[in-house]
């Protein structure tokens, strides 16, 4: 997809850039797979918030996405390529042979008329859905299952793609595009190609309205907060975060402090840490 810009007319317009959305044939969704999605705000059941920095967001309808992939052998067309505001990449509308419709996240070059297959018998070509058993080394893959019949749980977002460098003992060797390297059983299916959208990191907001209209609320510097607000908070004129290091909000140290959650089973299957 190309970068579209405005003519500067006026401070906000002079930075902001946009994806050319000339490849979209469809501007509503299908009916019956979409639903409604609540705004939350950050907020949990009991309406505390526990995520800050968002609010305020522009209504939206949920696209349902086929993450699984799971209709073997039944031949489908690309009906429509549609936006999606819920994600970076855009979406595909497929209409199989029996009639029944349903969401992929687009793949990048995919055009209206295509024919995609999914299953263990289906070829070897771009945009197939296929067990990573079936698969080649070294072919660019995305929307790659961690559990065999789970759904697609990584490389799903707009511009991504994965590299198979191996296949040993029912082990596949997957590259990640943050460097980090790890196995995943050859039963998981995954899809050949790149997803779309490739040139979105490069898009400009140019103004901050666009964010809000995405939901994420202003962020204050802690150093600009008083002293009861924050530990970086106080002092005479502008100073220093202090030692030893950087705090949270709430006191807890941030700078190299890890935040992810153990896993037992998927901390085995990691060969090397993302950069």
């Amino acid at each position: 997809m190309a970068i579209r810009k405005l003519k500067p007319t006026s401070p906000g317009k002079r930075s902001v850039s946009y994806l050319d959305f000339k490849k979209i044939t469809q501007a509503k969704p299908e009916k019956k797979l979409k639903r409604i999605l609540p705004k939350r705000a950050g907020r949990n059941a009991e309406g505390k918030i526990t995520t800050r920095h968002q609010g305020g967001r522009q209504k939206r309808f949920l696209r349902l996405i086929d993450w699984k992939r799971d209709r073997d052998g039944i031949p489908a067309r690309v009906t429509t390529i549609e936006y999606d505001p819920n994600r970076g990449a855009n979406i595909v509308l497929l209409t199989y042979a029996d009639g029944q419709k349903c969401y992929i996240i687009a793949p990048r070059e995919l055009k209206v008329g295509d024919e995609i297959v999914s299953g263990p018998r289906a070829e070897v070509k771009v945009f197939n859905n296929l067990p990573l058993e079936k698969i080649p080394i070294g072919t660019m893959i995305h929307n790659i299952e961690l559990v065999p019949g789970k759904g697609a749980q990584i490389a799903r977002g707009a511009g991504t793609a994965v590299t198979m460098s191996a296949k040993e003992g029912g082990m596949a060797t997957l590259k990640l595009p943050s460097g980090e390297i790890r196995k995943v059983k050859l039963d998981c299916r995954a899809t050949i190609g790149q997803v779309g959208n490739v040139d979105l990191k490069i898009v400009k907001l140019g103004k901050a309205g666009r964010k809000r209209h995405l939901g994420v609320r202003p962020s204050v510097r802690g150093v600009a907060m008083h002293p009861g607000a924050h530990p970086h908070g106080g002092g005479e004129g502008r100073s220093g975060i202090g030692m030893p290091s950087p705090k949270s909000p709430w006191g807890k140290k941030t700078l190299g402090k890890r935040t992810r959650k153990r896993k037992k089973y998927s901390d085995k299957m990691i060969i090397k840490r993302k950069k």
